[in-house]
């Protein structure tokens, strides 16, 4: 597996990046990837889900008990206190209470899912290597530039680095197509399905291919 890697104009550097075969393909049928995928941006999206939604029952409710009105000779129905549900400001019938919408995955199976959606991109020719950067201020427009050199600025895009670039994130932070994740925080099956595009700066690679190859 053989990329070539590109400055920050676009241009080819005439240097090659050989991937580790092991890195971007696993011998699972197509069916077989595509649920494993499903099954960990399933967890990813739970995962970032609150659950700190909850709505009061009848017990919860503060006030009297007293019933409002005789159970006989009213010609009404009968009535309770005025926590029942059926009233306004009453509690809530089977009302949402508070919960972990957590998954649990095993770490193969979040593993593969990635291998799998990196083996995607490079097939359908959507990674790009380009060499170091380093990016002196914080500049949109710099930023700017690079994609518009790269031919890719109207589309979705995901830069993957070694470690935390401040200067890089503040540049694309008003950029609503472009994501910057670091290795060391974790990558996720989610941005890297969701982005068209795939960024990786060329001293990241041996990080990343050590990141996925751990048992």
């Amino acid at each position: 597996m053989i990329i070539e890697i590109l400055n920050k104009k676009g241009l080819k550097t005439g240097r090659k990046i050989k991937f580790n075969y092991n890195f971007i393909y696993n011998n699972i049928n197509i069916k077989t990837k595509k649920h494993l995928i499903y099954l960990e941006i399933k967890r990813f999206l739970a995962a970032q889900r609150q659950g700190s939604h909850q709505t009061k029952v009848r017990s919860q409710i503060q006030g009297s008990n007293k019933k409002i009105q005789k159970q006989k000779g009213s010609g009404n129905a009968r009535k309770g206190d005025r926590k029942n549900p059926l009233f306004v400001g009453g509690g809530r019938i089977f009302g949402p209470v508070k919960r972990k919408y957590n998954l649990k995955l095993n770490k193969k199976i979040k593993k593969l899912a990635i291998k799998s959606l990196f083996y995607e991109k490079f097939i359908n020719k959507k990674i790009k290597i380009i060499a170091s950067f380093p990016l002196k201020e914080i500049s949109t427009k710099k930023l700017i530039k690079l994609l518009k050199g790269l031919n890719i600025f109207k589309k979705k895009i995901l830069f993957i680095t070694n470690k935390r670039d401040k200067k890089l994130y503040f540049s694309s932070r008003n950029l609503k197509n472009v994501k910057i994740i670091n290795i060391i925080n974790g990558i996720n099956s989610y941005d890297i399905a969701k982005a068209y595009y795939l960024i990786i700066k060329e001293n990241s690679i041996k990080y990343l291919e050590n990141m996925l190859n751990k048992s």
